[in-house]
């Protein structure tokens, strides 16, 4: 670390140090009954966005002692774990982690989807009723359908367990901590500060305001992000500088990337500045500042603290799996969670702490890499697949309003206008799935009286798109694109979400007292994360839950 660095980060952490005066929601709680030596002061939770579950061993030889070598070894890590639905996004990945359900049963069934009592698209965290504190966008946890961890907590400890959940995503930091959490803060893209919503409370609490005052992004306006590593460690990623990566506003497709142009801080520089590594060390700042305020895993009740590093993904979708950039911000990951644990032991100790590593999601490669390797893969445009399906309903049934709407990998049709037409919709959905199919790089296609009625394939991929498909909130045609390919959002170079390995295998590492370290092969889903801390807790596990303790990892 530069001289630089060493200073501001003394400067920043004294700052929020002072900030040390108990509020009403500070103060020290009523001891709880049980003893510390019993059981444990706090959940840690860490989640890196689009995580692929090779990166922990892919690249372990250039990880420090005091990160993911230091979990793996520690920890039971298991090495084969796999999401069980088929929407790997953002809001369902964080929605499953906690809850160790799936979205079949707490909502979540994407970052987004349309929503047929109101006629609009809504997201998986918004609502009007809620505004935002101090700037930003409001968001709240009400479409969560099930409880969290944390919820149970609440309950256990007669509401006095604090849950606090930070992100760079406000989806990221919400979910995870569920509807009774104390807190949950993320980033504001406009103004470069951290922020929350009336949810949870009316304003920031000092030691909050302190940390925005500060300004903790804009240190970083106008600086060179540079590999930090022997060239010869970047050999094994083969895409560096190619035609089809993103860019930085600041410069091309390759390192050094200087981040913000201009002369201030500005909407294209905290956007720029979420897509590096700086921006994961200003969330374990934060995160440190929570929990040292907070009085976080200060007393024998337990508390939970959920750290979601969303710059992983942010990078990813511009850069790829196999990009140098991926690599580099792997890396320097690594490096952030080793100070997050030293953090953690300082304050809390790691023979008191309970700390979970998983993902959200994994990624595709981009297509013309994939391309390039003889794989295969595409962007398919949803507009191709709406334009394929009208056609064939106008010419099966006639001209009518057909699309109610689209949201990622599903169809909505018009049930009005099916009503009208006196159609089964049944058949109008088949007639819809088998149009989609014409489109290249559509694969399959379920309908939704298929998934609620049956009869299914006895195949992984049917089991994973019923356990995405929620009978209130799912559309009537649920498309799975060919392997390497993906519906397009916007212009990004490459995404996730669908049911095939690369985006539904994530690394799950739990580690503490009462885990026996070790790598294991059983199969293992990031669902069983919450039903094992719920059992470690000595709680009931969330209400949604269809996860598995890790049985052969407890002592």
């Amino acid at each position: 670390m530069s001289s630089f660095r060493r200073a501001t980060a003394a400067l920043a952490l004294l700052c929020l140090l002072v900030v040390t005066v108990p509020t009403a929601a500070q103060k020290k709680r009523p001891a709880a009954k049980t003893s510390a030596k019993k059981g444990y002061k706090l959940v840690l939770g860490i989640t890196i966005d689009q995580f692929r579950g090779d990166y922990l061993e892919r690249f372990a030889d250039l990880y420090g002692k005091g990160g993911f070598r230091r979990l793996t070894t520690e920890g039971a890590f298991y090495a084969s774990a796999h999401y069980r639905h088929a929407c790997t996004y953002t809001a369902p990945g964080h929605g499953v982690i906690l809850t160790g359900s799936a979205p079949a049963l707490n909502g979540i069934i994407g970052n987004g989807w349309y929503d047929r009592e109101t006629g609009k698209n809504v997201e998986s965290i918004t609502d009007d009723r809620y505004q935002a504190v101090p700037t930003g966008r409001p968001a709240a946890p009400t479409r969560l359908l099930v409880t969290t961890v944390g919820d149970e907590l609440k309950s256990a400890t007669g509401g006095r367990a604090k849950v606090i959940g930070v992100s760079l995503k406000d989806r990221s930091a919400i979910l995870p901590a569920g509807k009774s959490a104390d807190a949950a803060y993320w980033f504001d893209g406009k103004t470069g500060a951290m922020q929350t919503s009336t949810y949870y409370m009316k304003e920031l609490p000092a030691w909050a305001t302190a940390f925005n005052a500060m300004k903790p992004a804009d240190k970083w306006f106008g600086k060179k992000w540079e590999k930090s590593l022997p060239e010869a460690a970047y050999a094994r990623c083969d895409v560096d500088d190619a035609p089809y990566e993103g860019k930085f506003a600041g410069g091309g497709h390759a390192f050094p990337h200087t981040v913000g142009v201009g002369t201030a801080p500005d909407a294209v520089f905290y956007n720029d500045f979420t897509k590096t590594p700086w921006s994961n060390d200003m969330l374990v700042d934060f995160a440190e500042a929570a929990l040292v305020n907070e009085q976080l895993g200060a007393d024998d009740v337990p508390d939970i603290l959920s750290v979601s590093f969303s710059a992983n993904d942010i990078l990813g979708h511009y850069f790829g799996p196999y990009s140098h950039e991926v690599l580099e911000m792997t890396v320097k990951t690594d490096r952030s969670i080793a100070r997050l644990l030293d953090i953690v032991d300082k304050r809390v100790g790691l023979e008191n702490t309970l700390v979970f590593l998983t993902a959200d999601h994994g990624a595709a490669p981009i297509p013309e890499y994939s391309q390039t390797h003889k794989l295969g893969g595409r962007r398919v445009s949803p507009d191709a697949v709406k334009e394929a399906v009208f056609k064939a309903l106008v010419a099966k049934f006639g001209e009518g309003e057909w699309f109610a709407g689209m949201s990622g990998d599903s169809i909505y049709l018009n049930l009005n206008t099916i009503k009208a037409k006196n159609l089964d919709r049944h058949d109008v959905e088949c007639v819809a799935g088998e149009a989609a199919l014409t489109v290249p790089g559509v694969a399959n296609y379920f309908t939704r009286s298929q998934l609620l009625n049956g009869p299914l394939p006895q195949t992984e991929l049917a089991r994973r798109v019923q356990l995405a498909f929620h009978p209130l909130r799912s559309g009537d045609v649920y498309l799975v694109p060919e392997p390497y390919s993906f519906f397009t959002e916007g212009s990004l170079p490459t995404t996730h979400g669908t049911p095939y390995e690369y985006d539904t295998h994530v690394p799950v590492l739990v580690m503490g007292r009462g885990l026996k370290p070790g790598r294991y092969l059983v199969e293992a889903s990031p669902s069983d994360i919450a039903p094992t801390l719920s059992a470690l807790l000595g709680i009931s596990p969330p209400s949604g839950n269809i996860g598995r303790v890790l049985t052969e990892a407890v002592e």
